[in-house]
């Protein structure tokens, strides 16, 4: 890490050519081009959502629709679930690669041959994760970085249950390319936090939901806003495929079905993800299952993204050089 007003760079910044060591995460129905395009103009990297497109050449368009509102990098998630009837992966990936995009997140399944696929093409891979184990596998298929959730993180957490303050070092220590701590970010204190244990940079979902250009319905934004750090639900974990989402009438009645034994076929209709989207286009905050993390209780407004991002690198540089300043002083020797 390197200190310079008004700048805090790390490798990762390095690697991705952006100013600031913070990224917004792929989010599905979210992550759509005004507010990436407002997150790279404001010098941090978003990543588009492909899945939320219906198609791949959908999705070529809304990369080409974000060009259109920056000139600064973005990148694309594209995440690998299990499924019955996958959507088509190889297509979606066509599409990145062909669009010329220059960086990609992975997340999900076993990542291996899209890495393979992105690298061929010169494009630098990042891959979302969970645990330490699987950190090192996707270090070893050859991804550029990866970005590791804490227990804390909205969408799915993992099945050890292991919070960032924990797991960021522990997979620090065994990494030998950059750490992006996911999970429970919201502020400077995080990020200076963050980069305490040894991280790059900060991802965050929930606080970039929270402002004016994520375009979801205002009712989702207040209801983060006013929500605390206990509001949310662990959903399937029975099924050990743990998801943190908001709680509302619906993840509760989920819980209390898997908790008396009911299947997954059960509960699908009511977790199904066109319900999800009808939340945040329509502002019906019980109609679905929405994720959001812990870290909507340090989230107490609605800003720009400029202004979040602004603010956080101006938080922490304030933290960084007050506690470097105290420790200077505090090792002076005494006047005589």
């Amino acid at each position: 890490m390197r200190i310079g007003s008004p700048l805090i760079t790390t490798r990762l910044t390095d690697l991705l050519g952006i100013r600031h060591p913070i990224v917004q995460g792929g989010m599905q129905w979210v992550a759509t081009a005004p507010l990436v395009a407002a997150v790279a103009n404001a010098g941090a990297l978003g990543f588009l959502s492909a899945l939320t497109q219906p198609d791949p050449t959908e999705l070529g368009k809304e990369i080409e629709r974000c060009r259109a509102l920056t000139s600064e990098p973005f990148g694309v998630n594209l995440t690998i679930l299990p499924s019955i009837s996958p959507p088509p992966y190889a297509e979606y990936r066509q599409v990145i690669i062909d669009s010329g995009i220059s960086v990609v997140e992975t997340a999900g399944s076993n990542p291996g041959e899209h890495v393979d696929a992105f690298k061929a093409a010169g494009i630098t891979v990042v891959h979302k994760c969970t645990s330490v184990r699987h950190a090192l596998s996707a270090q070893r298929l050859g991804v550029d970085a990866v970005s590791i959730d804490g227990f804390e993180c909205a969408g799915h957490a993992g099945e050890d249950d292991t919070p960032g303050l924990v797991l960021i070092p522990a997979a620090v220590d065994r990494l030998e390319i950059p750490v992006i701590a996911s999970g429970g970010f919201a502020d400077g204190r995080g990020l200076v936090a963050a980069l305490a244990l040894g991280a790059e940079g900060i991802n965050m979902g929930t606080r970039f939901m929270c402002t004016v250009e994520a375009q979801i319905h205002d009712n989702v934004k207040q209801r983060i806003r006013a929500a605390d750090i206990r509001d949310t639900d662990l959903i399937f974990r029975e099924l050990r495929n743990t998801s943190r989402v908001a709680s509302n009438e619906i993840s509760r009645q989920v819980v209390d079905l898997l908790r008396t034994g009911a299947t997954f076929q059960d509960v699908r209709d009511l977790v199904a993800g066109a319900r999800g989207r009808k939340v945040y286009e329509t502002g019906d905050l019980d109609y679905g299952i929405w994720t959001v993390g812990m870290a909507q209780g340090l989230v107490h407004d609605i800003s720009t993204v400029d202004e979040v991002v602004t603010g956080i690198v101006q938080e922490a540089e304030t933290l960084i050089n007050s506690r470097l300043v105290a420790a200077t002083s505090s090792m002076a020797p005494a006047a005589r």
